[in-house]
């Protein structure tokens, strides 16, 4: 498991990637924008982001199986 941390502009990568987006599409700037204007967004994104490295960061073993069904719901690779 990877523990480097994860940048604001890999984040809105993995989420324009998910949408089927490039980083410069108007989808992928618009999601962007939306995150600058909206605060509910904002914390919900730092809430995700939290949980990613919490996850990254916490030395609780858990078996494979639990490993890798939490890596795909949020859609991370190892």
């Amino acid at each position: 498991m990877s523990t480097e941390t994860i940048s604001c502009k890999d984040v809105m990568s993995h989420i324009c990637d998910n949408l089927g987006e490039d980083n410069g599409s108007d989808r992928c700037r618009q999601v962007m924008e939306h995150l600058r204007n909206c605060e509910k967004c904002r914390n919900y994104f730092s809430s995700i982001e939290q949980t990613i490295d919490y996850y990254k960061t916490y030395c609780e073993q858990v078996t494979p199986e639990c490993h890798q069904r939490l890596m795909e719901y949020l859609s991370l690779e190892d």
